[in-house]
């Protein structure tokens, strides 16, 4: 239509490097017998003794979450019906740590508990981070910025802003990295050397797309 000012549309992108705020783990305690109540009586114990050894690190634990629980029965062959062999157990944990100096010392005593296993640590960013605002600050301020460079390449410049939409993905807004996990079995030792971690950098990314009016340039 004549006389309606020319329209831009830009991208701006963003993406921060950021030290982790988080470290979770998850911990399996384990149980086997041929009595059903042996293994009950045993997951209650190793369960108790995992949860007082991860209190006693305070507040350097953000929380801890019983994820799970089960106890199943073994048969023993296709032929017996359904004669039980033994008994398994399981209880599932999750621990969120907020300080990590003494995380590698917790990860190798929790591995050291009778019939327990450790997955972790999984380097994480907080949902409210501050680092994700900064995200999508920079993204913003990169939209401005290469819609203003297109206008000076025209010779003219933008003179307002029509729409300006997040195109982060929903399930993980601007994305995070973490490290892999690591499993460890329980070891039998009588003091086990703590783990040097060496916390991973967290990827954030933010992006949106623009759209600009413009003067009218001079072609």
């Amino acid at each position: 239509m004549a006389g309606e000012e020319p329209r831009l549309s830009v991208r701006g992108e963003a993406v921060i490097e950021a030290e982790p705020e988080l470290a979770r783990v998850i911990v399996n305690v384990g149980a086997r017998d041929k009595s059903r109540r042996a293994v009950l009586d045993r997951l209650t114990r190793r369960d108790e003794e995992c949860l007082t050894l991860v209190k006693s690190y305070g507040d350097a634990v953000e929380s801890v979450e019983t994820g799970g629980f089960t106890v199943f029965p073994e048969l023993r062959g296709r032929r017996s019906g359904e004669k039980v062999a033994r008994y398994h157990g399981t209880v599932r944990l999750t621990i969120v740590m907020n300080e990590f100096g003494a995380l590698g010392e917790l990860l190798t005593r929790l591995a050291d508990l009778e019939l327990a296993s450790v997955e972790g640590p999984r380097w994480e960013l907080r949902r409210d981070s501050e680092v994700h605002r900064r995200a999508r600050e920079e993204a913003a301020r990169s939209a401005v910025r290469r819609a203003r460079e297109y206008a000076a390449a025209l010779g003219t410049r933008v003179t307002g802003l029509l729409e300006m939409s997040d195109t982060a993905e929903p399930v993980t807004p601007f994305g995070y990295e973490s490290a892999p996990l690591m499993r460890a079995a329980a070891m039998e030792m009588d003091s086990p050397p703590p783990l040097d971690l060496e916390p991973e950098m967290q990827i954030v990314r933010a992006q949106v797309q623009a759209r600009f009016t413009l003067a009218p340039p001079e072609l």
